[in-house]
């Protein structure tokens, strides 16, 4: 039986439930009136069920379609406004146990070179991570009881957090590993981490078992419990996603979404990010062997919606997308993106001859940090490498609460402004640099409150002498 409030993974993603689900969704899909009332619904910017978001993504009216995209851009706005979220992944470990059969990373794949980074190659990554102007990472790694043992990962962190190399700092570490234990979730909230991300690659049972034949990622129930354990030892910011291709996407949307409303319904606070990856070529890995690939419109269309049934949620775009791709969906949903980024073990420091590739996946979107940061203020976005939420305490039900009333606007844009700054002024080309001041000029005068607006102006003025690290 379906039940949110369960803690059984095939209980509160129940097969049965996500197939009536898109069975309704099939039948209704037309239903003018229904399609309506959904969309009144979703306008009060309370979200929608997984039931009702399905309607919006098999709906194949034009004009509808249009009415979706266009409330999902101004649902968007409302949420994040203008703002996009800098991020960089670090790789630490290819190390990793599992038969997982979409990623280079398996333990079968011997031609691939395996590598672990020392504290002393960390601290080199994440130096050059700081010269880019990055201030917020998310770690991954395969999984190796052996060589990446959790006691690897809290030194790592420790190491991210330690490097102050001249004005740079990483001031927010998201760690993406494999499903743990309460002991170990905790482990990591004491080290100070901010969003624990894990995908769940796919919801639907049979297909993650034969997708993960071998190794401790084989256990579904396991891994798709795994967002209690974390919330239960003390990590309140969890992030979902699913890999987009390895099956079919109604039933992976569907899935998604009963995953949140679990979280709301058990622990009070949704995901604090959703990220919405498509499978990739990489070392042993052709994504043309799994046929539930999506086109560019289809996968619009599930960010469009994801958006309007999730409306608080952060949404996360990597590397994996073209720049084409990025700056078509960015508009409908998207509020975190990559830039610069390696998908390979130690990429950044000194990067890997192509014939001996230690990638994860290819990487779509080539462009270089400060190229990435320029074309988004270009197209009316201000890049933000702002962390301030996850040091000022504003996490979990605190920064819910803040996003659901729509009120983050009042820390994050002038938060974002100041960060930006920092950026231009320690890192960026002087191309960049002169869009970016015409923007901060500019959207200083969208902080709606004087005194906010104010301090806001004298930290900028302060940052341009020298100091560093303001935040509201």
């Amino acid at each position: 039986m379906y039940n949110p409030k369960s803690l059984k993974a095939e209980e509160f993603i129940c097969h049965q439930e996500v197939l009536d689900t898109l069975a309704y969704a099939d039948a209704n899909k037309n239903n003018v009136k229904l399609i309506d009332e959904v969309l009144n619904k979703a306008r009060e910017r309370k979200g929608l069920s997984h039931r009702e978001a399905m309607i919006l993504l098999d709906c194949d009216l034009p004009e509808k379609n249009k009415e979706i995209f266009e409330l999902a851009e101004q649902i968007k706005k409302d949420y994040y406004g203008n703002r996009i979220v800098m991020f960089a992944p670090l790789y630490l470990s290819n190390y990793c146990v599992n038969g997982c059969v979409y990623c280079p990373y398996h333990a079968k794949n011997k031609h691939i070179p395996r590598r672990k980074l020392t504290q002393e190659e960390v601290a080199k990554e994440v130096i050059a991570l700081q010269d880019m102007g990055h201030k917020r990472l998310a770690i991954e790694s395969g999984e190796d009881p052996v060589n990446n043992p959790i006691e690897y990962i809290l030194d790592c962190i420790k190491t991210i957090y330690s490097i102050k190399h001249k004005n740079g700092a990483i001031r927010r570490v998201n760690v993406n590993i494999a499903a743990t234990t309460v002991e170990n979730y905790r482990k990591l909230k004491e080290a100070g981490i901010g969003t624990y991300i894990l995908f769940q690659e796919t919801y639907h049972k049979e297909s993650y078992e034969k997708l993960h034949p071998t190794g401790p990622k084989h256990n579904y129930a396991y891994h798709t419990e795994a967002m209690d354990r974390a919330m239960e030892g003390g990590i309140d910011d969890v992030g979902l996603g699913v890999l987009f291709g390895l099956e079919l996407y109604r039933y992976e949307f569907a899935g998604l979404l009963m995953h949140a409303e679990h979280l709301e319904a058990v622990h009070g606070v949704g995901p604090h990010t959703i990220s919405v990856p498509r499978i990739r070529r990489a070392d042993d890995i052709d994504p043309d062997v799994f046929d539930n690939g999506i086109d560019d419109d289809t996968f619009a269309k599930i960010v469009a919606c994801i958006r309007i049934a999730v409306p608080y949620t952060g949404m996360i775009m990597s590397t994996r997308e073209s720049k084409a791709c990025r700056e078509r969906v960015i508009h409908y949903g998207i509020s975190q993106i990559s830039g610069g980024s390696k998908t390979s073990v130690g990429g950044y420091d000194t990067p890997e001859p192509d014939d001996e590739s230690s990638a994860q996946f290819e990487v779509s979107d080539t462009r270089t940090l400060d190229d990435v940061v320029k074309w988004l203020m270009e197209i009316g976005y201000i890049p933000s490498f702002c962390t301030a939420c996850y040091r000022e305490g504003r996490t979990g039900d605190r920064f819910m609460a803040l996003c659901k009333n729509m009120q983050i606007h009042n820390c994050c844009l002038p938060n974002a402004l100041m960060t930006l700054k920092e950026y231009l002024i320690d890192y960026a080309s002087p191309e960049t640099r002169k869009v970016g001041e015409a923007l901060i000029k500019k959207e200083l005068d969208n902080i709606p409150k004087e005194k906010v607006r104010t301090m806001c102006a004298d930290y900028i003025e302060k940052i341009e002498e020298g100091e560093r690290d303001f935040r509201f």
